[in-house]
C-alpha cells in the first residue's frame, strides 16, 4: 500500500535510508526521445515505473483524473496504474520530452516500481543544477543507446539509478540529506575512485568538497576522512597537486599564452593565487618555467 501524504516525510527518509542499507538494484526498460506533436491517442497505464523530462517547449499531461502544464525542466512521475495521456497544448511550442522506464524497483514503505511524488501532484519542478543533471544524464542515455558494445544496457542502467536517485534526493530537505550520516556500508575504495576520476575530468572547473559530497550523497567530514586514509592527502590538497602538475605540463609544451591563461586552464581565476602555490610547489613562479628548461 501507497503511504499517504501524512507518512510522506518520514517514508522518504526511510526510503533514502533503505538504498544504502540493502540492495538497491532496479531493472532497466528503455528511453525515448521525441517531440510531441499530437495528442496521446490513449489515456493509459503501465505496471512498471516511468519518468518523463521535458527537455524543451511545453505541453499538457492528463495524469489521474487532473491536467497539468509542463515545460522545459519539469520532471513527470509516473507510477504504475497512474492513468496518463501526454497532451499537444501549443503547436508553436512542442514538448520535446524523454522516457526513462524502469521496473524491480522496491523502496521502504512504497509499492513496487513506485517513487514518491511532491505533495502538489506527480510533476517535480526543476532548475538551477538538478536540471542541469538530469539533462546530462538523459543525453547520456541518449548517447549509449546508439552505441553498439555488449555493455551498453548497464551504462543506461547506470545513468537511470542515477536519475532516480536525484529525484528522491531532490524531494528532501537539506536537513534530511545531511544529517552527519556517513554511510559506512559504502565501499571506501569505490567512494575514493569516484572522487580521482572526477578530479582527472574536472580539474579545470569549480570544484568544492560540499558539491562533490552532495553528489554523493555522503558527508564531506566522511568523505575528507577516508580519502585521507585511502591516498594519504586530503582531496583539496590533491586536487591542488593535480592542476598544478597540469599547469607545469602546459608550460613545459612551450604554451605560448599568458599565466593568466595557463591559471583558467587549471580552474584558477586568481593569478596570484595560482602563482603562489606554484612557486611553493616547485619553488619557482610559473613565468620561469620556460628559462629554467634553457
Amino acid at each position: 500500500m501507497i503511504a499517504g501524504r501524512g507518512e510522506r516525510k518520514e517514508s522518504m527518509q526511510e526510503a533514502v535510508e533503505n538504498i544504502f542499507k540493502e540492495e538497491f538494484n532496479p531493472a532497466f526498460l528503455f528511453t525515448w526521445k521525441g517531440k510531441r506533436t499530437r495528442d496521446e491517442r490513449a489515456y493509459h497505464s503501465h505496471d512498471h515505473l516511468e519518468v518523463a523530462f521535458i527537455l524543451s517547449g511545453s505541453g499538457r499531461y492528463r495524469i489521474d483524473g487532473r491536467f497539468y502544464d509542463v515545460e522545459e525542466g519539469d520532471l513527470l512521475i509516473l507510477n504504475p496504474h497512474v492513468a496518463h495521456q501526454g497532451l499537444l497544448r501549443n503547436p508553436d511550442t512542442q514538448a520535446t520530452e524523454f522516457f526513462v522506464g524502469a521496473s524491480e524497483l522496491w523502496l521502504k514503505g512504497f509499492a513496487e516500481n513506485t517513487l514518491p511524488v511532491p505533495e502538489e501532484g506527480p510533476i517535480l519542478h526543476t532548475q538551477g543544477e538538478l536540471r542541469q543533471k538530469i539533462s546530462r544524464l538523459c543525453a547520456a542515455m541518449e548517447t549509449e543507446k546508439s552505441a553498439d558494445w555488449e555493455g551498453r544496457y548497464f551504462m543506461m542502467k547506470a545513468y537511470m539509478m542515477q536519475l532516480i536517485l536525484l529525484v528522491l534526493k531532490a524531494q528532501l530537505r537539506p536537513a534530511e540529506i545531511r544529517e552527519g550520516r556517513s554511510f559506512e556500508s559504502v565501499n571506501r575504495k569505490y567512494v575514493v575512485e569516484q572522487i580521482l576520476d572526477y578530479f582527472g575530468d574536472h580539474y579545470h572547473e569549480k570544484i568544492s568538497l560540499d558539491r562533490i559530497a552532495d553528489n554523493m550523497y555522503l558527508s564531506p567530514f566522511y568523505i575528507s576522512r577516508i580519502f585521507k586514509s585511502e591516498v594519504g592527502d586530503t582531496p583539496i590538497r590533491y586536487l591542488i597537486n593535480i592542476r598544478l602538475e597540469k599547469a607545469m605540463e602546459l608550460l613545459e609544451s612551450g604554451f605560448s599564452g599568458s599565466i593568466q591563461e595557463v591559471a583558467a586552464r587549471v580552474g584558477y581565476d586568481d593569478v596570484y593565487h595560482f602563482s603562489r602555490l606554484f612557486k611553493k610547489r616547485y619553488g619557482y613562479p610559473p613565468s620561469q618555467v620556460g628559462k629554467k628548461k634553457t
